[in-house]
C-alpha cells in the first residue's frame, strides 16, 4: 500500500466513526455538554441529535453509507449513520 492508499484507508475508517467522535467531544467537554443538555431540554433529544448528525455530514461533505453503527462508545447516542 502506498502513502495515498494508506491515507484513503485511514480517512475511510475515520468517516465511519466521525459522528461518534463528535458526540464524544461534546460528552467530554463540560461547556459543550451543558449546552447540549440545555438544547435537549428545549428542543428534544431526537431533534438535537439529528441536527448534530446532519451538521457533521455537511461539515465534511460526507455521503451516507447504507449502514448504521448500533453500538457507539458515546453514551449520548444509541446509534449513528456511517458515512463514506
Amino acid at each position: 500500500m502506498d502513502a495515498k492508499e494508506i491515507a484513503g484507508a485511514a480517512i475511510t475508517k475515520l468517516n465511519e466513526r466521525i459522528t461518534n467522535e463528535v458526540f464524544m467531544t461534546i460528552q467530554n467537554d463540560r461547556e459543550l455538554m451543558h449546552d447540549y443538555l440545555r438544547a435537549v431540554d428545549e428542543q428534544g433529544l431526537d431533534t438535537v441529535n439529528q441536527t448534530i448528525g446532519k451538521a457533521v455530514k455537511a461539515a465534511y461533505g460526507l455521503i451516507n453509507l447504507n449502514k448504521r453503527e448500533n453500538n457507539p462508545s458515546c453514551t449520548l447516542i444509541q446509534s449513528h449513520q456511517i458515512f463514506e
